[in-house]
């Protein structure tokens, strides 16, 4: 049976890193979609660390007295999912929707996915439709998405689309966990009993340029592997053993060949050699790479650095300065 408790307030949790010329039409076409809901709510727009005019622009529209924006100032860049977790920290809603500032994808969809959650879903996801991104973007998403459906038994299609409804239970839950790199989708899904996606539109990026980068991109696939999952700990094991034991036979088939063929026959065999040994230090630096990144997580747990610090937040022509208030 889905969780039917009635939603009273939604709040809108938008993370921002230098997108000046979005945020005007952002704000503006956030407000329209949240007005047809007809309950309270909250717009988050939580600054992380941008270098523009970001800023000054979330505090205007926090400052007045009426408007439903929340202002939340980060002391400098943390990415995009620390940017959230921090919007959660402020978001005291029953509903809270994750959107990201580019305007791709539309704001205008929230009221549909209220409307999901009101059936009783605790997250609802969502698939972008004609995607607009290049091929150089659409191929890896398709490729992380393939992985953390089998690593997670979670079949839902496009984990890369910050466009997602979370129940107040989900929230809380994935406030109470303390990794230092956190993938929000996955996080949630591991809590959420009963999950559902939704088509959604998707447009092409009208201001600035992406802030994910081919390495931020690829960072970004090493925390999903190693955020949700030891099984390439466990994958590094089985494979090592089936080069070992290829490597011991090869090996004995060398050896048979050189008794029965003679000394000669090892020279003309040289090249093969080398390419079984580039085939084993490849393995090496493989398995070496991967548990860094492990043991790299476990170095940032240990240190318990907080994830982010608040330098204030703006509400209603109020604000607050939490600066010094840890946030694990």
């Amino acid at each position: 049976m889905l969780n039917e408790k009635a939603i009273t307030k939604v709040a809108v949790v938008i993370p921002v890193y230098n997108e000046e010329e979005s945020l005007p039409e952002l704000i503006r076409r956030t407000k329209e979609a949240c007005l047809l809901l007809e309950r309270d709510h909250d717009i988050i727009l939580v600054d992380d660390g941008s270098r523009d005019r970001s800023s000054e622009i979330i505090q205007e529209a926090a400052s007045l007295p009426d408007s439903h924006i929340v202002g939340v100032m980060l002391n400098r860049n943390y990415g995009q999912h620390a940017a959230i977790m921090a919007g959660f920290e402020i978001a005291d809603a029953d509903l809270v929707i994750t959107l990201d500032a580019d305007l791709q994808n539309p704001p205008e969809e929230i009221p549909r996915l209220v409307a999901k959650a009101d059936e009783g879903f605790d997250v609802i996801g969502t698939v972008r439709k004609h995607r607009k991104d290049s091929v150089f973007r659409r191929l890896p998403s398709a490729i992380i998405n393939g992985g953390v459906r089998r690593a997670t038994g979670v079949q839902m299609n496009d984990y890369g689309c910050m466009l997602r409804a979370y129940r107040r239970h989900i929230i809380d839950a994935m406030l109470q966990c303390h990794e230092r790199s956190t993938f929000i989708p996955i996080l949630a899904n591991s809590f959420a009993r009963n999950t559902t996606e939704i088509d959604v539109d998707h447009a092409e990026r009208e201001f600035g340029d992406s802030k994910y980068s081919p390495m931020k991109l690829i960072n970004l696939m090493f925390d999903l592997i190693t955020c949700m999952t030891t099984t390439p700990l466990r994958l590094l094991s089985i494979v090592g053993s089936v080069v070992a034991a290829t490597g011991f036979l090869f090996a004995f088939v060398l050896l048979m060949l050189r008794l029965l063929f003679g000394p000669e026959w090892s020279g003309d065999g040289l090249f093969t050699l080398f390419a079984v040994l580039f085939i084993f230090v490849g393995a090496q630096f493989i398995g070496m790479g991967l548990l860094g990144e492990y043991i790299g997580r476990m170095y940032q747990d240990v240190r318990a650095r907080p994830r982010y610090f608040v330098q204030k937040v703006v509400r209603k022509g109020q604000t607050s300065s939490p600066l010094f208030k840890e946030k694990s």
